[in-house]
């Protein structure tokens, strides 16, 4: 099967934190068989900022914006299935509209949203948003998270249907590595400064640190350097895929903080959850409808409502009971949450894309 995908970017996670979910489901596609070709425009300086790392499962095409959109559109058609990713960061609007122009007999049009909660905000707060119009006319939508949720709402939107794939765990990429005392802290989070994530980091991660003055933090990512952090706070800047196993295995505990907007949707387990689990960090995690489904708080992971909550946390559960945890987190992702599953799942619906119809049947969320 030949499948064409428009993504933001495989090779850099710079400024791209779908590049842990792109690998792992495109090198598991490729392992059942699939021929996987992923456009990424040259924007953003990703290019400068190329992950290590043996990506030959797929054929990489670094495209000019807007002048190569053509060329690469002539060339999807000669594909069995055309993938457009949401928030590539150039051309977004163009796309999700001409890629519909490949769709035939034999070639199905899939658009895979790797932030639902933001497209379905912005298409429902706007009935004249291009997108919109677009939603029926795609023989699938995919999403890598939101459950039933985002898939009533794709639905009520006219989509023929919507399958979440969740993230999930590498084994290869994401297992426990020796810790750096570089590295030592309490708690560590990583995440790009966003608008949809920076209050919740404040409330837990920044509050959390003001109310252990015992305790050393260190925050990881893109956009923080001019934030005011307490002292006992160590920003260390951008954090590539490479470097996320030893981040994780270095800290005592390790933070998960989801976007306001996935929180509120639920069932939206981003990719740094599967990377601790890997690891076999002891993860806790900002509360949100759903987490039961993938891990069992408590035993597998630690819920929080606040920042005192986690200050709790981190002042009563000792390391052996943390390291449990860890364990048990890791064992669970091993058994039901690997790339080589969600990608047979994608499989599955690919295989009964081929030669596609006119009504697709609906497979349910989990």
């Amino acid at each position: 099967m030949k499948v064409f995908v428009f993504g933001s970017s495989l090779v850099s996670s710079y400024w791209n934190g779908a590049a842990t979910y792109y690998r792992g489901i495109y090198k598991n596609l490729a392992a059942l068989g699939c021929q996987v070709t992923f456009a990424e425009p040259c924007i953003y300086q990703r290019q400068e900022h190329r992950d290590p790392g043996d990506y030959s499962y797929a054929k990489s095409l670094v495209y000019n914006t807007p002048d190569d959109i053509d060329w690469l559109l002539r060339l999807a058609c000669d594909s069995d299935v055309v993938i457009k990713h949401s928030g590539i960061g150039a051309d977004d609007a163009l796309l999700e509209q001409r890629v519909l122009d490949c769709r035939s007999q034999r070639t199905s049009v899939i658009f895979w949203d790797v932030d639902a909660p933001a497209t379905l905000a912005t298409v429902e707060s706007d009935p004249d948003n291009p997108f919109r119009q677009c939603i029926p006319e795609y023989d699938f939508i995919f999403t890598y998270g939101g459950g039933p949720p985002v898939v009533d709402r794709y639905l009520k939107l006219g989509a023929r249907n919507c399958h979440p794939i969740y993230n999930a765990l590498e084994p290869e990429s994401h297992q426990p590595v020796v810790p750096d005392p570089q590295l030592d802290c309490d708690l560590v989070f990583v995440g790009n400064r966003l608008p949809d994530r920076e209050r919740r980091v404040e409330d837990f991660f920044l509050r959390a640190a003001e109310l252990s003055p015992e305790c050393n933090f260190i925050l990881g990512g893109e956009g923080w350097g001019n934030k005011k952090l307490p002292s006992n706070v160590r920003w260390i800047g951008h954090v590539g895929t490479g470097d996320h196993n030893r981040v994780n295995c270095s800290a005592r505990m390790v933070l998960n903080i989801n976007r306001e907007s996935m929180a509120d949707v639920g069932f939206s387990p981003p990719t740094r959850v599967f990377e601790a689990a890997g690891a076999g960090a002891c993860l806790i995690t900002d509360q949100w409808t759903g987490i039961e489904a993938f891990f069992e708080p408590g035993n597998e992971i630690l819920v929080v409502g606040s920042a005192e909550e986690i200050v709790h946390y981190l002042r009563t559960v000792p390391p052996r009971k943390a390291q449990k945890i860890g364990e048990a987190m890791r064992a669970r992702a091993l058994h039901d949450h690997l790339y080589a599953q969600r990608a047979r799942e994608a499989m599955e619906i690919l295989r009964g894309s081929t030669g596609r119809t006119e009504e697709p049947a609906l497979r349910r969320a989990v």
